[in-house]
Order: C-alpha cells, then structure tokens, then sequence
C-alpha cells in the first residue's frame, strides 16, 4: 500500500525534525570526547611532575668508597746500572800438544783435577832423546879436551916464539887452530842443549796453574810434535773473567767514570737474572767499536773463590756506573701510563689526587721519581677503579721506613 506524503503531511514534517535533531547532538559528543582526552593529559601531566618533585626531595646516596693499599715515597740512594749478556772467559786457557814424537808412556792428571804451576801432567818415552842427548855429551867432552889441548901447545908457542925459537907463522897458526876448536866446543853445547831441550820435552808438566778437562790421550798413543791433537787442556779459574757488550751510546759516562780512577763494579747474574753468583769490577775496554752491533766489548775480573763462574758460561751482567743520592723513591707499581705521561695518585685526606711524575731510574721494585715528595703516600692498587678526586679508604697501614742507602737500580745512562 503506497502512503501520498501530499496526502500526509505530518508524516514528511517528522522525517524532518528527526534530522535535524541527530545533526545537532554531533558537536555536543565531539566536546565531551576532547574534554575527556585534555582531562586525562592534564592528570597524566600532574602525576609525573609529582612524581619528579617527589624525587628530587630524595637525596642520591653518595658512591662507595674505593679500597687501596698505599705506599710512602722515601729519599734514598739508587744505582744507575747497565745491564748486558756476558761470557765466562778465563784469563788463560792452555791447550797442551807434545814437542817430541813417541809414545805415551804415562798420565799422571785426572779428569778436572786443580793443578798447579809445573806439576806433571804426560810422560813420553825419553829413551831415544836420552840416547841422542849422550851421545852429543860425549862429542863435547871430546872436543873440549882437544880445545884444551890446543890451548897447552899455544902456551908453549908463545914462549918459544918469545925466545925466537920457533917462527911467527908457527904462533899465529895455532891461534886460529885454538879459536876452530872454540867453535867446535861450542857447537856441541848446542847441540847438548838442544837434545837436553828435547829430553825435557818429554815430561810435560802443567804451564799455568787451573783445572784439568777430560782426558784426550791414554798410555800406548803415539804423539807426533807437528800433529794437531791436543793431550790437555788446562783453565784458570781464579781469577776469572767475564766479557760483555756497552751500547755506543752508554760509552761517554763508562770512559768518564774510568778516567777518574774509578772502580766499576760488576755483578754476574745467573741466566734467568734472579740469582747474583759472583761480584767483581770492571777490568778495561776494547780499543774499537763493533760497527755491526754498535757496542764495545768490555772484561770484567772476579776472584771466583767458590768456582761459581765456569768457562764459556753465559750470564747476565749489570754494571754500576754511578749511584744518584738523595732521591725519591717509590715502587714502580704505583706508578700508571697514560700514553707518554706518567703519574700517581697522591692520597690526601682519603682523597685520591692525579699527579704527573717523571720517572727516572728503576731496579728492585723501586723507581726514582720527580714531581712528588719524600713522604707523600701515593696509591699502590685498585687503579682500574681510582679517578682524580676519588674517596678512598686505605686498607693497609701506611710504612714511613726510609729506603735503605745504596739501593740499587738499573737504567741507561
């Protein structure tokens, strides 16, 4: 059934004012949803600057201390070393080889026995040279009468020449015949000599005074004089010495110290550095500069009276140049690197302060230092957490000891 809106009109008037009811409500619901959103900020807004106030009355803890162990800078005396690689050398080495062919008839050392000057070391068999050497004996005795003989009839001469009972050719040759025989006479003490020479060549006794090695020939070896082989070897001991490198650069304060008169001293250190074996002092300095190496080679003497240095042994060296007094002294752990600078952390009032030193001579533990004082007490520990003006507390109690006089150390002059 089809309704006539012209024949209803209330029916297209109701239409009407419903719409334009809805197009009304529309901004009253768009207001009270923005009223809603700036209500909700405004609260949010509120709630976290009151919590910021909230916060900022609250005090932050202040950070813990840092724990450290410290230790005191003292003034004391250190050396100033130079530290090289050396070889035992002894001051002689004899390498004994016979003079005389023949056999061996006896050896009277043992193996790394201590001899001394002149003592019996291998007998070869003397008995040709002992042969030889009568015979020329005999020669001399021999001429020697003739000689004498010869000055008789010359005496004789001389008188009856006085007496004109003989002719002056007679006197003047038996001159000459006395003065062949003189020659002859001593000819046969060369020649006496020399087999008395060869005779003692066959007892072979100790030339210098050391320790014997291993034996190298036995009782039956033939030896021959212009062989190579050697029957001994003998080497000094006490003293003895070490010979070692200075760098060029080193070499002005060595001289220096060597034209005042002074005496160096050099201490031999076993390989790994940590055990002294023997104390002695310098000696003298090669005439010339290894221009390959750039160092001069220098000997040093020791006594070795406990044999603590051996031939051809290698050893670390450390010679005293000069010794600085009066310095100060801290352990080289306190001191830190930042690149090229160093510096500490001087502790005052609990308060850890960043000073720049300059290091100088290290050995020990300790390093001579500038820029602190005898006395200041520097951090020794905890550097990965300590920064300039950091709270400490020290853990150990601070040491006040002076550092010995004399303290040792090493460095490049």
């Amino acid at each position: 059934m089809t309704v006539d809106t012209n024949e209803h009109p209330f029916i297209e008037r109701g239409h009407q004012l419903a719409a334009h009811n809805s197009e009304s409500h529309r901004p009253k619901v768009l207001w009270i949803v923005v009223g809603i959103v700036v209500l909700l900020v405004l609260v949010l807004a509120v709630v976290l600057v009151w919590r910021h106030l909230d916060a900022a009355k609250k005090v932050a803890p202040a950070p813990p201390k840092i724990t450290i162990t410290t230790a005191t800078a003292n003034k004391g005396d250190i050396g100033v070393y130079l530290d090289a690689i050396g070889t035992v050398t002894p001051v002689y080495t004899a390498s004994i080889s016979s003079q005389v062919n023949g056999r061996i008839v006896a050896v009277h050392y043992k193996e790394g026995q201590l001899v001394s000057k002149g003592d019996p070391l291998i007998d070869v068999d003397s008995h040709p040279y002992r042969a030889t050497l009568l015979q020329a004996q005999g020669a001399l005795e021999r001429d020697e009468s003739i000689l004498a003989q010869a000055k008789m009839d010359l005496e004789r001469y001389r008188a009856a020449w006085a007496r004109d009972a003989i002719a002056k050719q007679v006197f003047d040759d038996q001159e000459k015949l006395v003065l062949q025989d003189e020659g002859t006479v001593k000819n046969d003490q060369g020649t006496v000599q020399f087999d008395q020479i060869q005779v003692d060549y066959c007892h072979i006794t100790a030339p210098i005074a050391g320790r014997v090695g291993l034996r190298l020939v036995d009782p039956g070896n033939v030896v021959q004089s212009a062989g190579a082989a050697t029957l001994a070897v003998i080497t000094q001991l006490e003293p003895i010495t070490v010979i070692f490198t200075i760098p060029e650069d080193s070499l002005g304060p060595v001289e220096a110290r060597l034209q005042k008169k002074a005496k160096l001293t050099v201490d031999a250190f076993d390989r790994t550095a940590q055990t002294r074996l023997a104390s002695g002092k310098l000696l003298t300095l090669d005439n010339q500069i290894d221009t390959t190496t750039g160092t001069v080679k220098a000997r040093s003497v020791f006594d070795n009276k406990d044999d603590a240095l051996f031939p051809n042994q290698f050893v670390n060296t450390r010679l005293l140049v000069n010794t600085l007094q009066g310095v100060t002294l801290i352990p080289a752990s306190a001191i830190q690197q930042n690149g090229q600078a160093s510096f500490v952390y001087v502790i005052q009032n609990n308060i850890a302060h960043m000073h720049s030193i300059k290091p100088g001579v290290t050995d020990g533990g300790l390093t001579q230092v500038d820029g602190i004082n005898p006395g200041d007490v520097v951090a020794n520990s905890s550097f990965d957490k300590l920064q300039d003006n950091t709270a400490v507390v020290i853990s150990n109690k601070v040491s006040t000891k002076p550092a010995p006089s004399g303290t040792s150390g090493s460095s490049t002059p």
